[in-house]
């Protein structure tokens, strides 16, 4: 069936009750974690409607108002050329600047000419300077994905093989080579070393370094900057920056006027987000459904950073929203019976498979059939791709999936690690946004390579982004897990599968697979045969980055650290010192 074709038809009025029968089901969350409430953001920050008002509160642009975007947009395109001045000067300083622009969250400003000149460092390395140039080099290439040998390290290895004891009194130098060892891959003994010597250098020397280095270097050593989401990181350093001495001023004000003009993109974003939601209906039928545009969008900025990806953003958004409803019928109130019968109407995709459902589970089938069909139509208008065979073969992976789980709770069946693991990336809905964003960006799309997404197995970029995400996910969630009694999850897994005596053994197991898998997400990244567009390669990066901050929490600071980001990026605008 062709999605040009489609009818897109409007949601049923029919009756909905207010609340339909708990089973015995009881998964984890998947994609956004139950625990965490931000409902309060979506009413307050984006004049939302209240309970008598169904639409969003108009926004109102004056005169005054108008006249300040069209300065505010001068002041940065001017500063935008003269950066770019600075950056096409020979200047030893150079790489260090393009390390800054990336992280203030400008870099795509100027990525035509950080390419260029990053072209010209493939061959620059050189034995006379010092280690903090070599493997901020280093690192800059590997990121933009260059494929360089890390035998650019060896001059600072003794005759034995390793790292000199000397390093240990330069902690800029180690930073960076710590910093850098972290964009490596699978056999690349050099760059683990490299790890394990500077992590125990830097841990040591935290209680001797100075505030400020004492500070950067701690952030370093809990998340690596390659493992950091990049929005959120960008307001950080922003925020960073500007207390240094010597900082580019230029630099900061161009900084902290950008975030705030994409913070604004993204509020004009998410009023759209929610408009559609409450027009969708979903949760006026369905009380018991997650109610949660805001949590979906934070996820479409993380996975999407760059400003451009603003349709992207949405429709993703779109499709979260929609898999947390499915997921909550799967999860808490669909009974057996009707979850098989939501799954054979799924994988016959057709009106007449609706009529076999009931009532409750006809809106829902009804919002993913036309929002599937208008997705599709928008990837057809723009690139005159039909894309409806991934989209609905991705959905079909992700509803099976859950019906996997259903079983096996339901039936007392306990899988084994790699069965969870695999069938939880499915539900988790990576590869659903990864396939999504792969055609919706439409960067490099061919046919050859879109062959390989039409069906399991997904390529092995989709499955190392995804388990990443799954296992954050449970590292995140095995407390809620086990007070709701769960059959599995992979902590409890790894401790059975390999004979471990405490969760804490098996969390460190499971951080071990992570780091396991980020090799193979840079394998992906610098490879000199790329199969997969960069920019997907990059949307599955920012993927694990998006898992490690949603779900990377201790006890209650979870709930107020995710509320924070959320602010943060969404609500509350950089203010120059």
């Amino acid at each position: 069936m062709s999605c040009a074709g489609s009818t897109i038809l409007s949601l049923s009025q029919s009756s909905f009750p207010d609340r339909f029968p708990r089973t015995s089901i009881s998964w984890h969350t998947r994609f956004c974690p139950a625990s965490v409430s931000l409902r309060r953001f979506s009413v307050c920050k984006l004049q939302a409607a209240t309970t008598t008002s169904p639409n969003l509160a108009p926004v109102v642009h004056n005169n005054d108002h108008m006249l300040e975007i069209v300065e505010s947009t001068k002041k940065r395109e001017y500063l935008v050329e003269k950066i770019t001045e600075k950056l096409t000067e020979a200047s030893s300083e150079k790489l260090k600047l393009i390390d800054e622009i990336q992280r203030l969250g400008i870099g795509y400003h100027f990525e035509d000419v950080i390419n260029s000149i990053l072209q010209v460092q493939c061959s620059a390395f050189s034995t006379e300077e010092d280690l903090f140039t070599t493997a901020l080099r280093f690192r800059l290439l590997r990121q933009a994905g260059f494929h360089v040998t890390p035998e650019v390290f060896t001059r600072v290895k003794d005759k034995s093989g390793n790292f000199k004891e000397s390093l240990g009194g330069d902690t800029l130098g180690l930073l960076s080579l710590y910093e850098a060892s972290h964009i490596g891959v699978d056999g690349e003994r050099m760059l683990e070393d490299a790890r394990q010597f500077t992590e125990s250098y830097l841990r040591q020397s935290l209680a001797k370094l100075a505030p400020r280095l004492c500070s950067e270097v701690g952030q370093a050593l809990e998340v690596p900057r390659h493992h950091r989401m990049v929005r959120l990181e960008a307001r950080r350093f922003v925020q960073e920056y500007g207390k240094q001495s010597g900082h580019d001023r230029d630099l900061l004000e161009l900084a902290i006027l950008d975030y705030n003009q994409v913070q604004a993109q993204h509020n004009m974003e998410l009023t759209e987000i929610v408009r559609w939601w409450k027009e969708l209906g979903l949760v006026d039928k369905l009380s018991f459904a997650r109610d949660r545009p805001l949590e979906c969008f934070l996820w479409s900025v993380g996975l999407l950073p760059d400003p451009k990806y603003s349709n992207c953003r949405i429709e993703l958004a779109k499709n979260i929203a929609i898999l947390l409803v499915i997921d909550d019928i799967f999860d808490t109130y669909g009974k057996m019976d009707d979850l098989i019968l939501f799954t054979h109407a799924i994988r016959r995709w057709d009106l007449e498979a609706m009529e076999t459902l009931p009532e409750y589970m006809k809106i829902c089938y009804m919002a993913l059939y036309n929002t599937t069909n208008e997705t599709c139509y928008r990837v057809l208008k723009e690139t005159g791709r039909t894309v409806f065979p991934y989209f609905k073969s991705t959905w079909i992976d992700m509803i099976e999936g859950f019906m996997v789980e259903a079983k096996w709770f339901n039936g007392g069946i306990e899988p084994n690690l790699e069965e969870y693991i695999e069938n939880g990336v499915s539900t988790a809905g990576a590869y659903m946004a990864l396939v999504y964003l792969f055609f919706l960006i439409g960067e490099g799309v061919t046919d050859q390579n879109a062959s390989l997404l039409i069906r399991k197995p997904y390529p092995k970029l989709f499955s190392a982004a995804g388990r990443i995400l799954r296992l954050w996910d449970d590292l995140g969630t095995a407390k809620e897990e086990e007070e709701r009694g769960d059959l599995a999850s992979s902590t409890h897994l790894f401790m059975k599968e390999e004979n471990l005596s405490t969760e804490e053994d098996a969390r460190s197991c499971i951080l071990d697979e992570i780091f396991r898998l980020w090799k193979d997400l840079n394998g992906e990244l610098i490879s000199d045969n790329k199969v997969l567009p960069l920019s997907i390669i990059k949307v599955a990066l920012d993927m694990a980055r998006s898992s490690q901050v949603v779900y990377k929490h201790e006890g209650d600071t979870y709930f107020s650290s995710v509320d924070n980001y959320v602010e943060a990026l969404f609500f509350t605008p950089l203010v120059s010192s």
